[in-house]
């Protein structure tokens, strides 16, 4: 730990990166009951903290190898960014392979800096191998996005502003996790000066490497990782950053994608700044471990790391951010065809905001109505109101978990149709690109079918398609074959109930 708080100390940050306030949360100290403060790295000169990481490791390797002439390095975007400008500050070229999902406001920003953005591969391990390979064919050195002792301390210099801007006592500082570089340089910073203040990691459930990591004893590699929070979508930790996290976090917190879009508007609620999803974890995180642990009157620092977004993008944040924070409920409610039961059913609402409204016919003797409600006391109240309705004998079921429901059908209620037979129904994700639902549709070139198609473009890393498909029962070897074969990840959602009352 010395050898690393002299490394930390000593780094070479501020030729690029700011001192970032730690400003106060109102709103998210009044919500937790906590004292909140937000640690504003998104106010970097690249909007993030990975400039002095990359800053740092590039000086060193200038110093040692004076005749260094470009560096190479992979990223999903915000790393990209601290390489292009930390080189070109130094007077370097800086070749930056990045995922073809990166957001277009990452690979524009990574130009704008100087660096040469070249896109491969769907997420960020195919980006990696390419850079390695143009590592070899270059004879540059590769800037590792976390597992450098150099770019590790750079990212501890947040942890030493931290310490002098907060004199008095931290009961807690939450930071995001994907490789691990942050985690561990404000982690050894910490843990040396102030012993007694809790670290805890963040990581989103779909990309929860570290804590997989943890819990095997020994860096795992992750058969995949979710991209919605593309700047932490690592699907395997560093040996270094994994040793370091694994003697010095007191906990990790998992997060939903729903728990980040709260996270992002509750951020913007008291900064009026947008988060990117990666950026707002560690708000998510402290919410969640505060709420947990019925943590009260403490003094709890988040660490917000980057405003990178596609501004498309938050169409889906803002639908998702009403269910994150418990505010919306989605309900499939099953009302018979007879006089007054459309009213009866909406005067069991009450005076709620009705987000959702859905209806349609399915026969003579009841109707499926797909509703949103706005909710003030959250999960709770969402229960009351279903309990309320099947008091009045109508049936419900709660959709606001569900998926496919949040996906797709609250945007395409509809019917069945007494012509189809023999349906089949599957959800699909693949990586979002431009023609990548052209491709899809290409790979769909088959003998069965199509029934029901269902594609939105939510403005995130991977496309959503729902697609029903008439399949006989004896050509059903063929198609779990085309299935395998097709090479997306796919659900069956045939027993789905939302599935069954509004299309099936």
């Amino acid at each position: 730990m010395d050898h690393y708080i002299k490394k930390i100390l000593n780094a070479r940050v501020y030729d690029v990166s700011n001192e970032t306030p730690l400003d106060a949360a109102p709103g998210l100290s009044v919500k937790t009951g906590n004292n909140v403060l937000l640690k504003r790295e998104d106010m970097q000169p690249v909007f993030s903290f990975k400039c002095r990481g990359a800053y740092n490791r590039i000086f060193k390797l200038q110093q040692q190898q004076p005749d260094t002439e470009g560096v190479v390095c992979a990223s999903a975007g915000n790393h990209a960014q601290g390489v292009a400008l930390s080189a070109s500050r130094l007077g370097l070229r800086a070749v930056i392979v990045m995922p073809k999902t990166t957001p277009t406001i990452k690979v524009d920003a990574v130009r704008g800096h100087g660096g040469e953005a070249v896109l491969h591969g769907d997420n960020y391990d195919e980006a990696y191998a390419h850079a390695c390979e143009l590592e070899k064919s270059l004879g540059y050195t590769f800037i590792h996005p976390f597992n450098d002792p150099d770019t590790i301390a750079g990212q501890g210099t947040v942890g030493v502003e931290i310490c002098r801007q907060l004199t008095g006592d931290i009961d807690a500082v939450f930071v995001p996790i994907g490789g691990g570089g942050l985690a561990s340089g404000v982690s050894l910073l910490l843990k040396y000066l102030r012993p007694n203040v809790k670290v805890i990691g963040v990581e989103p459930e779909d990309a929860s490497s570290m804590k997989a990591s943890i819990a095997a004893g020994k860096p795992v590699v992750l058969d995949e990782v979710g991209l919605f929070a593309d700047g932490v979508a690592v699907k395997s930790p560093g040996d270094e950053t994994f040793s370091i996290c694994n003697e010095l976090l007191d906990d990790i917190v998992t997060i939903t994608v729903d728990e980040m879009c709260a996270a992002i508007r509750d951020v913007f609620d008291d900064t009026r700044t947008i988060m990117e999803p990666a950026g707002a974890l560690s708000v998510a995180g402290l919410k969640k471990f505060a709420a947990e642990n019925k943590l009260l009157d403490q003094n709890l620092i988040a660490v917000t790391t980057g405003a990178n977004v596609n501004f498309d993008r938050l169409r889906h944040i803002a639908e998702r951010a009403e269910i994150g924070e418990q505010r919306e409920a989605l309900l499939a409610v099953t009302i018979p065809e007879e006089p007054g039961s459309f009213r009866h059913f909406c005067e069991m609402l009450g005076r709620r905001s009705v987000t959702e409204f859905n209806y349609r016919y399915s026969d003579s003797r009841s109707a499926n109505v797909f509703v949103g409600v706005q909710l003030s006391e959250g999960a709770k109240e969402r229960q009351q109101i279903i309990d309320d309705l099947k008091n009045s004998s109508f049936e419900v079921e709660d959709l606001t978990d569900n998926e496919m429901a949040k996906l797709h059908i609250r945007h395409m209620v509809g019917g069945s149709s007494p012509l189809i037979n023999d349906e089949l129904l599957y959800r699909f994700e693949f990586p979002e690109r431009p023609g990548a639902l052209s491709t899809f549709l290409n790979n769909m070139e088959l003998g069965w079918n199509i029934t029901l198609f269902h594609y939105r473009n939510h403005g995130s890393a991977y496309a959503r398609v729902l697609v029903g498909m008439q399949v006989p029962s004896q050509e059903s070897a063929g198609f779990q074959k085309f299935l395998d074969g097709l090479g997306y990840r796919y659900w069956c959602e045939d027993d789905n109930v939302a599935y069954r009352m509004f299309l099936g």
